[in-house]
């Protein structure tokens, strides 16, 4: 062994500050996961609803198309820090940064109804009196004497149950006019005794959509003994069907002086009234048995992978993590199949479910291959669902919601998203079909009548090699430009080469699969050799920007510094690129703050990498907050310094906590808690597309996985904040010396032995060890 006293002391510091921080407690204690309540007693879903995570703490199923939970006023819909709730509405998309959603806030209250502007008649409400878990959300209501209220959901449903003061004035407020995006148009219609009705038009996002439509049809358990409608300020009794541009909605009242309660089922679709009506039909089950129904299937999904040793608030971290991962993509299926395609017609999903949702210049880096692995079947029709986007919408997705493509983001972070899906052998039957399609979608650029960007950096990118930054560029279209991010452009576009020309060598596509692979080092044409660093080229082939690359422009939500270690197609030769492994584990330091982070990591996480959830720019250091740094941390597993990735990754996992404050950033529709969940197993996607994991030290002793019926299970015996190095590694029983393993190696099920100790080894360090190119 090399190491010197001097290294074994700093790492002892490190461990000494890391048990500071979880409170000195061991990670080896051998106790299961699963708590008095279950795996769901372990979830937290007020994870992240403070400090801009932007996650919400209401009722869901996974994969659901309904996820009803309260907006308390924020953007995105719930804040930790408010203290009146607008009303409990029916979609919200976990961690996005942008409002979208929030359709149909339906608010019960008593009285006379006078306001028809949810932040005035708003309801105060304590967390002293609010509880939530996977499945469930409950909270006492203080306003209008006092109103308890709890939220459960089915697939398509959302179920609330609302526990009036005795009173002939107890009215439930269904708001088709004020959701988080903006509306287009509403309807909102009293359809009998017991049913209301909506349809809701909105766009925007990041920027603005083309518009999409959610129709809504809500059931009461019991007949009104009034009703009426609200356009505007005006609110008339007994009217059926109001219709606005602007504020606009329904009210219903009831006589709880001996019944007070009273259950409300709302059912929508993206399809029309009837999809909504036949959802509602399909799981009209009541509030009990549907609660009941939620909780068993978090349970179940949960139950996939299973824990042991690390404290108990490690545990709950972890499965709330894991429950957000769970959360989307959604389903946009109705029961009978049915679904709006980007088209804007209708289409039938037969033999699979058709998902929506796609935050794929997020996911495609974490959640993507976690969602491969635990959820197989899933995950098969969601890749099925991406490929009919492109069937029925004349072009693949980048950032899609609803039935539109949004354009949000830039790169090509399809091709790795479907690749991935290939990897795992969930296209079988369609992967000359898959091929097809990225195919084109890599060597075009959308039509200038098509309301989608695709790669719009693609010519100059083909001709020269490079997407220029022209910043200045007037957009063609709504959204965002790969043209005004051409720095981080190139290097994405070549990310996706690779893992297609991975895909197309393993068809027998030979010529396509050396051609994309030489179009994935074009991020050597980004690489300013004077500075060192990647660089953004103008439309006159010429260096762009400041030559610091901690002020560099072009680099879509990070830096050149943050950018440097985005190439997982090729670590070998971007390392050679900058100078070989010394030169480059020097800039590594630098950019980990190494030195301080072995002596304080938690506070050098807190302090020198993190500087809001939105300060992207201007920094020369790692921001575990957001995509691009996702991967940087797995970088020294190709430098010969393994032991130095788990430091950092230990050091970023003390971000997320069981608080509200535990997230770190968005949670970006469960990539952040993705990123959480695979670190702490141990197994990371170092090249996202393809088939290679990189290993770094596990925090439990012991995790199982169920991966579509066979099991993979990590052990590291004894792990915890002082001996957290890797010592050696066995993979079913044989000595292993690699730092990754390939999918097939954990989807096939076995054992990944690590042994751990005090101090860094020469585990995975020889010149063997790494992950090669992808060539």
């Amino acid at each position: 062994m090399r190491w010197t006293g001097h290294l074994r002391s700093r790492t002892r510091a490190a461990a000494l500050a890391l048990a500071a921080v979880l409170g000195g407690i061991s990670l080896t204690a051998p106790e299961p996961a699963a708590a008095a309540g279950g795996l769901t007693g372990l979830v937290n879903p007020f994870i992240g609803t403070q400090n801009e995570g932007n996650t919400f703490p209401g009722a869901a199923v996974p994969f659901g198309m309904v996820q009803l939970s309260p907006d308390t006023g924020h953007s995105t819909g719930y804040d930790y820090k408010h203290n009146h709730i607008r009303g409990f509405s029916t979609v919200h998309l976990s961690g996005v940064g942008c409002r979208i959603g929030g359709d149909l806030p339906v608010l019960p209250t008593t009285g006379d109804v006078t306001s028809t502007d949810n932040a005035r008649y708003a309801a105060q409400f304590s967390h002293r009196d609010e509880t939530a878990r996977p499945g469930y959300y409950r909270v006492g209501l203080s306003s209008y004497g006092g109103i308890t209220a709890e939220l459960t959901a089915g697939r398509r449903t959302g179920h609330q149950r609302y526990t009036f003061p005795a009173t002939g004035k107890a009215n439930v407020l269904l708001n088709t006019g004020q959701s988080l995006h903006r509306t287009v148009s509403t309807t909102a219609e009293v359809l009998d005794s017991r049913t209301v009705r909506s349809a809701i038009t909105g766009r925007g996002f990041c920027q603005d959509t083309r518009p999409y439509t959610v129709y809504t049809i809500t059931r009461f358990d019991r007949p009104f003994t009034a009703f009426g409608t609200w356009n505007g300020d005006q609110v008339t009794q007994g009217t059926r069907k109001s219709t606005s541009t602007g504020r606009n909605g329904a009210w219903v009242r009831f006589d709880t002086t001996r019944d007070r309660t009273v259950e409300a089922t709302t059912a929508i679709s993206y399809v029309d009234a009837a999809g909504a009506a036949g959802n509602l039909r399909a799981e009209d089950d009541g509030f009990d048995r549907t609660a009941r129904a939620a909780r068993d299937a978090w349970e179940h999904r949960l139950g996939d992978v299973r824990v042991q040793g690390g404290p108990e608030a490690l545990r709950r971290t972890f499965y709330s993590s894991l429950y957000r991962a769970f959360l989307a993509p959604n389903a946009g299926s109705d029961a009978d199949g049915r679904y709006t395609g980007w088209d804007q017609k209708i289409h039938r999903a037969r033999g699979f479910t058709y998902y929506q949702n796609w935050s794929l210049w997020d996911t495609y880096r974490t959640q993507a291959q976690l969602l491969a692995l635990l959820a197989p079947q899933e995950s098969r029709d969601m890749a099925l669902s991406v490929l009919r986007v492109e069937e029925d919408g004349g072009w693949l997705p980048k950032w899609g919601y609803g039935t539109v493509e949004t354009n949000i983001m830039t790169g090509d972070p399809v091709t790795p998203f479907l690749t991935n899906a290939y990897q795992h052998g969930l296209l079988k039957g369609h992967e000359e079909e898959a091929y097809r399609v990225l195919k084109r979608n890599a060597d075009g650029v959308p039509p200038k009548d098509s309301p989608y960007v695709g790669r719009d950096g693609n010519d100059r990118y083909i001709k020269d090699g490079y997407v220029p930054c022209t910043p200045s560029r007037p957009k063609d279209k709504p959204g965002d430009s790969d043209l005004h991010q051409g720095g981080s452009a190139t290097l994405e576009y070549a990310l996706a080469d690779g893992m297609l020309a991975k895909m197309a060598r393993s068809l027998g596509h030979r010529a396509d699969a050396e051609r994309y692979a030489a179009r994935s080092r074009n991020y050597r044409n980004v690489y300013d050799p004077e500075t060192g660093f990647f660089r953004a080229r103008g439309a006159d082939g010429a260096f762009t920007g400041p030559a610091d690359p901690a002020k560099s422009i072009c680099f879509h939500e990070g830096t050149a510094w943050q950018y440097q270690w985005l190439v997982p197609q090729d670590l070998p030769g971007m390392v050679d690129l900058i100078g070989g492994r010394e030169r480059a584990n020097t800039r590594l330091d630098s950019f980990f703050a190494y030195d301080r982070l072995v002596r304080d990591p938690a506070r050098t996480a807190r302090e020198v990498w993190v500087h809001g959830p939105y300060d992207y720019y201007n920094a020369d250091k790692y921001n575990p907050q957001n995509e691009p740094d996702l991967i940087a941390p797995y970088t020294y597993l190709s430098t010969g310094q393994p032991w130095k990735t788990t430091d950092v990754v230990h050091a970023a996992l003390t971000l997320f906590t069981d608080a509200p404050t535990g997230m770190t950033g968005n949670d970006d529709l469960g990539t952040m808690s993705a990123w959480m969940v695979l670190s702490a197993i141990g197994v990371f996607p170092v090249q996202p597309g393809a088939d290679v994991w990189g290993l770094s030290t596990p925090v439990f002793d012991r995790v199982d996985a169920d991966l579509g019926g066979r099991r993979f299970t990590v052990t590291a015996p004894g792990t915890s904040d002082r001996d957290r190095y890797v010592q050696s590694v066995r993979l079913d029983g044989e000595r292993y010396d690699r730092t990754y393993l390939t999918s097939r190696q954990i989807t096939g099920g076995g054992r990944l032995d690590f042994t751990v100790g005090a101090d860094p080894s020469d585990w995975g360090t020889g010149a063997a060890a790494a992950a090669p190119a992808i060539g």
